[in-house]
Formats: C-alpha cells, structure tokens, sequence
C-alpha cells in the first residue's frame, strides 16, 4: 500500500472543492488521499438560544 498524499484543506476556501477534487484526483491515479483540515476557516453557524 502506497502512502496517503496529503492535502491541506485549509487552503483557499476550504470547503467542499477540496474535496471533491482530492477524491476524483484518488480515483483517476489510484492512490490514497488525506485531507486535513477541511473546514478550518469556517465559522460555526450554530446558535444557541
């Protein structure tokens, strides 16, 4: 087993392009992707009451 490459979420948006893109990159070239801080620079949006 080949070792994960791995990729900053925090980079630019951050979101779920990141994402989307490390896992089509996955299936294309066969190797195993870790992303890592996906959603670093969001804020929480839940609000207690």
């Amino acid at each position: 087993m080949t070792s994960p490459v791995s990729i900053d979420g925090s980079q630019g948006e951050g979101g779920g392009q990141v994402l989307r893109t490390a896992i089509s990159l996955s299936a294309i070239t066969g190797k195993p992707v870790k992303v890592t801080n996906i959603r670093a620079k969001r804020h929480c949006t839940i609000r207690q009451i």
